[in-house]
């Protein structure tokens, strides 16, 4: 998922390797993505041929690094986006980083990946009713259970609108 991110930060244009930790910490929900995720996957696109490095001057009289996304980059973030299995319809975050780059992908791509991720919220939501009906959770048990549920319940809707932009475009 880091690598979906940092190539996605680099496709409007070049940064430096800052910018990216603070940018991709932000968009992940948390403070500055560790130097020791950011360096060495950009080590590793530079090696791929997907991201550019040149050594520029910083605002205080430093040298920084920034990197560019390559044509090749933009192939590989696409691809990697396109890749919507069901570990991927499981996860949250995976879902949100690809509908946050919905306009990078092809429209039956999209559709697609509402498919896969409706389908698991689906099976979510009968699994949690199940549980509920067949065990006894106590008060509280059932309380994080409706709340689950009315989350997924939400996060359909949310597809349902997705899916209604889409066909609107």
């Amino acid at each position: 998922m880091n690598d979906l991110i940092i190539l996605g930060l680099l496709f409007d244009g070049p940064k430096h390797g800052y910018q990216l930790k603070r940018e991709a910490g932000f968009l992940m929900g948390q403070g500055d993505m560790h130097n020791n995720l950011i360096y060495p996957a950009m080590r590793r696109f530079t090696a791929a041929g997907w991201v550019t490095k040149k050594a520029v001057p910083g605002e205080r009289g430093q040298t920084r690094q920034q990197y560019a996304l390559t044509a090749k980059g933009r192939t590989e973030l696409i691809r990697g986006l396109s890749q919507y299995g069901e570990d991927e319809a499981r996860s949250d975050q995976g879902f949100q980083v690809r509908v946050g780059m919905f306009a990078l992908l092809d429209p039956t791509v999209r559709a697609s990946i509402l498919g896969a991720r409706e389908e698991y919220l689906r099976g979510r939501e009968g699994r949690l009713k199940s549980v509920k009906a067949n065990l006894e959770v106590g008060t509280y048990g059932a309380e994080i259970i409706n709340f689950l549920v009315q989350q997924a319940k939400s996060e359909i809707a949310f597809i349902g609108r997705l899916r209604r932009l889409h066909k609107a475009k």
